[in-house]
């Protein structure tokens, strides 16, 4: 069953993305950080090729050529990744492909609209008989 943490009270949502997804990289663990929305794909592609400022994380958007052999996806298509390991959701909703990972990692900023969808989700998992691992940024001041 799908591993699922929440990472709350996060001051940058892409910040901690792309946080998360260089340390599952470095974890040789494949990533798919997943996202419907055009503008916020190109903010985490910037930010991983130019976060940390000296360091590569091999990543790519699900459509290009290369995506199949590439590590870290940024999309939001599944059935190109060569093993589901981590899933980072950067919607709204629940990832219709959630339960085809190892873990899921959902992060909630403290934005009205945030908190709102990021409870909704919460409780669509709690629902469906996941447990649920809440890290509360606050305390780690992120």
């Amino acid at each position: 069953m799908t591993s699922i943490s929440f990472y709350s009270h996060a001051p940058d949502k892409l910040a901690i993305a792309r946080q998360l997804a260089v340390k599952a990289w470095g974890q040789k663990l494949n990533v798919l950080i997943y996202t419907s929305e055009p503008e916020i794909a190109a903010s985490i592609n910037r930010q991983l090729w130019t976060q940390p400022a000296l360091s590569f994380v091999p990543h790519c958007h699900d459509n290009e050529p290369l995506a199949a052999v590439t590590p870290v996806l940024i999309g939001k298509n599944a059935d190109i990744m060569m093993s589901a390991d981590v899933l980072i959701n950067l919607d709204n909703e629940p990832p219709p492909v959630f339960s085809r990972f190892e873990r899921l990692v959902e992060i909630v900023t403290d934005e009205e609209e945030d908190l709102l969808s990021g409870r909704k989700r919460f409780r669509y998992y709690k629902d469906r008989g996941y447990e649920l691992v809440n890290y509360d940024l606050r305390d780690r001041g992120q």
